[in-house]
């Protein structure tokens, strides 16, 4: 774990620890269940629950983990806590009115899924619309979108190939992005201080326009191309490619 952070929900403090390697926020479940419950003892309430949970077999005990964090005296404990998709396992388990917004935009979440499955063109409308509105450029927005694209066909064709998706996914796109950037995914993303936010989304136009093309070409080969392209951009421009900026500071979004 690399980063200690205390984020504010209304008006409580809930302790969260950034883990690196696994690119994962991790929450501390008790913070969570004082404020979605109101309950004057969050610890029994969460011992109750967690018992629960496990007399019925549920998969979210399995996946709690202890985490050292910051209590109110300073000093540092162990606590039960959980990532972002654990994490709202436990909010449907609460039944409190204070959980109920979060068990509604599940629900419409998962209904949202079953559309875009029934009708894929319906995922790339809300992308288009959840673009928009968080202030991209049209012009940015259709170089994504086929970005989108090119990356579902290279996807598409390595299930063919028998390449899992998960691990094997990230190792042949860590080699992709390296052969053509110059730098492994993580390098990348630290580059721009990312974390959990996609590289994709924070790339200039021309940096998407070479990935693109490393992806579209065969994976052993599309990085190289890719990479010599960007060099010879380098030398006839004297510009470096790859930019150490986010979407914010490439004014990509629009201050709101």
């Amino acid at each position: 774990m690399s980063i200690r952070k205390v984020v504010i929900f209304q008006g409580n403090q809930i302790r969260r620890l950034w883990n690196d390697k696994e690119e994962k926020w991790y929450f501390s479940v008790v913070d969570v269940v004082a404020v979605l419950t109101d309950s004057t003892i969050p610890r029994r309430y969460w011992s109750d629950l967690k018992t629960k949970l496990q007399k019925e077999g549920s998969e979210v005990y399995e996946k709690i983990v202890q985490l050292k964090m910051v209590a109110v005296d300073g000093k540092n404990y162990q606590t039960d806590a959980a990532d972002t998709e654990v994490m709202l396992r436990i909010i449907q388990s609460i039944p409190s009115p204070n959980a109920e917004p979060f068990k509604l935009w599940l629900a419409r979440v998962g209904y949202e899924r079953l559309e875009e499955t029934a009708d894929p063109e319906i995922a790339i409308h809300r992308a288009l619309q959840t673009y928009l509105q968080k202030g991209y450029s049209k012009e940015w927005i259709n170089q994504r979108l086929k970005s989108i694209e090119i990356r579902k066909m290279l996807t598409d064709e390595w299930e063919t190939r028998g390449v899992k998706e998960g691990l094997e996914f990230a190792i042949l796109t860590n080699e992709i992005t390296e052969a053509w950037a110059g730098l492994t995914t993580k390098q990348y993303k630290n580059l721009k201080g990312l974390k959990k936010e996609n590289l994709r989304d924070n790339m200039t136009n021309l940096e998407l326009v070479l990935n693109m093309l490393a992806e579209t070409a065969t994976t052993d080969e599309g990085g190289t191309i890719a990479g010599n392209a960007r060099k010879e951009i380098e030398s006839k421009t004297g510009k470096r490619v790859i930019s150490n900026k986010n979407a914010r500071g490439l004014h990509l979004l629009k201050d709101k």
